[in-house]
């Protein structure tokens, strides 16, 4: 800028030019600045991100001491810098962490190795004291990705009564549909069997006629030389 009164306009150049760029662990390597440094920044807009960004790499970030209270739940639960909403009300009310607007979320807050641990612990133990019908449906939904890996609250609770419900009405078709299938199956059976007992049946008779036709003939030729005997004795 000139130092003429009303011309803010500078044709000059910059002085001091910078041959290298800005590096925040160039003199400071201590552990501080490498926890800033590896600060993951979630739960905010894409300009609050940019900010953030920006202090952190020019090391005007000021991490906290102690945990903020947050405005919306009024509990002192914000535990990164520039932020006024805590992760839970800020994913509960879909509003950016630092400017409290309801923008685009560039990165889901998430939770820490403790808060994660915790609740991984929290799951294990509500699993524990289910019912086994219900824990097993649990863990068949959570492989097909149908339920999240978080706290077993009352709406999957819900979850699995219904899908345990259409899981025994299922149950139930393919009973009755086996049964039915049996059904079919014995009264084939009976069918083939009495079409055989009927065969073996025709087949007595039809050789019974053929004994009876065969005693027939035999009394018929013995009756007819009795005649002969008898005919040649008288004359």
């Amino acid at each position: 800028m000139s130092s003429q009164r009303g011309n803010a306009k500078r044709t000059r150049p910059q002085k001091y030019q910078n041959k290298s760029a800005f590096k925040n662990v160039y003199h400071d390597t201590s552990k501080q600045t490498q926890k800033i440094v590896n600060t993951d920044v979630s739960g905010v807009c894409v300009r609050c991100k940019d900010c953030i960004d920006w202090k952190i790499k020019y090391k005007k970030y000021k991490p906290l001491t102690q945990p903020k209270t947050c405005v919306s739940c009024k509990e002192k639960t914000v535990k990164q810098a520039y932020h006024v909403y805590c992760h839970p009300c800020c994913t509960k009310l879909n509003k950016c962490a630092k400017c409290g607007e309801k923008k685009e979320i560039v990165i889901k807050p998430k939770l820490s190795e403790a808060e994660q641990a915790s609740q991984d612990r929290e799951l294990q133990f509500e699993l524990e004291h289910l019912p086994e019908r219900k824990r097993r449906t649990f863990l068949r939904l959570q492989e097909k990705g149908l339920l999240p890996s978080g706290d077993f609250n009352d709406d999957e609770d819900e979850q699995l009564d219904d899908n345990n419900d259409d899981d025994d009405i299922n149950n139930d078709d393919d009973i009755d549909d086996v049964k039915d299938d049996d059904n079919d199956v014995d009264e084939n059976d009976v069918d083939d069997e009495d079409k055989k007992l009927d065969a073996v049946d025709t087949d007595e008779d039809n050789k019974l006629s053929d004994k009876c036709k065969q005693l027939d003939i035999e009394d018929s030729a013995d009756k007819s030389t009795s005649t002969s005997n008898l005919t040649e004795n008288c004359s």
